[in-house]
């Protein structure tokens, strides 16, 4: 009698984890910008993925192994973003270990990376298919897919789009830049020489452009559009100072809420009235602007921020409350909550009303253009923007002995270092309020 061999499926025990790589500095874990890995485990093996995604430890779910809901990384990528990337490539990997387990066949480290490599640009229900001859798309045509895609996938705010609209104006100047292939170290470091000595940029403004264009390198590499990966350890050492916090002290506060407007500038009233709610309540320009008075509560108001989509509950105070109380019956467009005009006019009258209060303490701020070091002097009042309510506010918390942690519940920060500035210059004010008793 003949024997029937049956055909019995391998069945390839493995094991596939997303972790956050874990470094140190100076003896420190780095919790900021970390690099999300890839491991797959099988057979006594291990293999070890870049995904090219960053993210803050605290925007990391280490249980899911995703990024949390709702949070974006320092590139603007938001959580649905990387997280449907992850699960692309977990995807992928187990495609190929089903396909050997059908071959009845174990696959070797380099087999499972030579796969998941010549895989990883093509979409998740793609298959491969026969090149078919298209026109080749030029270094800006994909530029402006890139603007066009993120900036619908992201929300962009008009700031935003014209930031990158900027920089491809800047570019454009570059003539030498007409491909990715151009960007190698060498093109990069000239590209900074340019911004430098063309465009005549100080050392942060540099640090931007570089950021805003490697986002773009990015995407068009994860599209598959080069393969040019220069930019990603592209690291010029930019010398540069910390950026200076300019607030509202007390006093100066205290001038701003009692400073009688003159009859010929009223127009003046309403935007001290914002700036003021913003002092009291950390908002910044764009939140106060879109507050609505459904999100006006009894106790608090309820607040899903523009930027960074988080979802705030800041309790009212006595100050913040007082404004709402004052345009509780005045009806403006679109149901909104507070006199809010357009933040370039809203900045211009608050350095007059900030002139006209007295507002005019000397301050010196550094800056630096190469090595060139740059020392500008202004009086206050030509610093002051919608964004001095917000970091009055936090200066103000931190000064009174409000924990950081929960400062950054109002205000929505998610890391303690964007909050250590403010830290310290609440120890600076605690240590002169002290010298009183002296």
């Amino acid at each position: 009698m003949g024997v029937v061999l049956k055909h019995v499926k391998m069945n390839l025990k493995r094991n596939i984890t997303f972790q956050l790589e874990s470094r140190k500095k100076a003896g420190q874990p780095i919790t900021e910008n970390v690099p999300i890995r890839m491991r797959v485990v099988f057979s006594g093996k291990r293999i070890e993925f870049t995904t090219g995604y960053r993210i803050d430890v605290a925007k990391w779910d280490s249980e899911k192994q995703r990024v949390k809901n709702s949070c974006t990384n320092k590139l603007k990528q938001s959580a649905s973003e990387i997280n449907a990337e992850l699960n692309r490539f977990d995807a992928i990997i187990q495609d190929i270990f089903k396909e050997y387990e059908l071959q009845g066949t174990m696959p070797t480290v380099d087999d499972v990376k030579q796969l998941f490599n010549s895989r990883i640009a093509l979409k998740q229900d793609e298959e491969p298919q026969e090149e078919i001859a298209v026109p080749q798309k030029s270094f800006w045509e994909i530029y402006d897919e890139f603007t066009k895609e993120c900036g619908r996938l992201n929300d962009w705010t008009p700031a935003t789009f014209g930031k990158f609209n900027a920089l491809k104006n800047h570019l454009l100047k570059f003539k030498k830049l007409n491909s990715f292939e151009y960007l190698t170290e060498k093109g990069l470091n000239d590209l900074v020489d340019f911004f430098r000595n063309k465009c005549n940029m100080l050392n942060s403004t540099i640090g931007k452009q570089l950021g805003y264009l490697k986002w773009f390198l990015k995407w068009a590499a994860n599209k598959g559009y080069h393969t040019n990966m220069a930019y990603a350890a592209f690291s010029p050492k930019l010398k540069n100072t910390q950026a200076k916090v300019i607030f509202l002290n007390d006093e100066e506060l205290d001038k701003i809420k009692s400073f009688q407007i003159p009859e010929t500038k009223q127009y003046l009233e309403r935007v001290r009235d914002v700036l003021i709610f913003c002092c009291y309540t950390g908002l910044r320009y764009s939140d106060v602007a879109n507050l609505r008075r459904s999100d006006v509560k009894e106790n608090h108001i309820e607040v899903t921020t523009v930027k960074t989509a988080d979802s705030l509950i800041i309790e009212l105070n006595r100050h913040s409350r007082a404004i709402l109380e004052k345009y509780k019956d005045v009806a403006f467009e679109g149901d909104k909550v507070l006199p809010v005009i357009s933040n370039q006019k809203m900045n211009d009258y608050i350095k007059e009303l900030g002139k006209l209060a007295g507002i005019d303490t000397k301050i010196r701020i550094t800056q630096y253009k190469g090595h060139d070091r740059i020392d500008t002097i202004y009086p206050k009042y030509e610093l002051l923007c919608t964004h001095t309510g917000r970091k009055t506010f936090i200066c103000k918390a931190l000064s009174l002995g409000i924990p950081p942690n929960v400062v950054m519940k109002w205000t929505g920060h998610s890391d303690y270092k964007a909050m250590k500035p403010y830290i310290d210059i609440a120890d600076s004010i605690k240590v002169n309020a002290m010298s009183r008793f002296d």
